[in-house]
């Protein structure tokens, strides 16, 4: 199982009032440069909000929701401190109640 982090805010606010789609890209870039695997992940609608342990965590935040997910819990705080208005976490997958932790409850038509 591993461990990923999480901070979680409504899609307008990831998507639209912020530059998070412009980091992420720029982030992107200096990994290729690196030659360092990715290790975050922007997702619609994060299906992990749906197990019951993270009721609570879904409640808080504005819905619809977006989250980056990422195994490096130094980018998350990093991310948290950019941000302010975020709300920050951890889950383990995969698990009973997730089974695919980047999993989004968007589906493409």
């Amino acid at each position: 199982m591993q461990t990923y982090y999480y901070v979680l805010a409504s899609q307008r606010f990831l998507l639209e009032e912020e530059q998070i789609p412009e980091v992420l890209k720029e982030r992107h870039r200096h990994y290729q440069e690196q030659a360092k695997a990715i290790d975050f992940w922007l997702v619609v609608q994060p299906a992990f909000l749906e197990a019951p342990e993270l009721q609570s965590v879904k409640a808080e935040c504005p819905q619809p929701a977006a989250a980056i997910i990422s195994t490096n819990l130094q980018f998350i705080q990093w991310l948290k401190l950019r941000l302010e208005y975020v709300l920050t976490g951890e889950f383990s997958a995969p698990s009973t109640t997730i089974a695919d932790p980047l999993a989004s409850l968007v589906t493409s038509s």
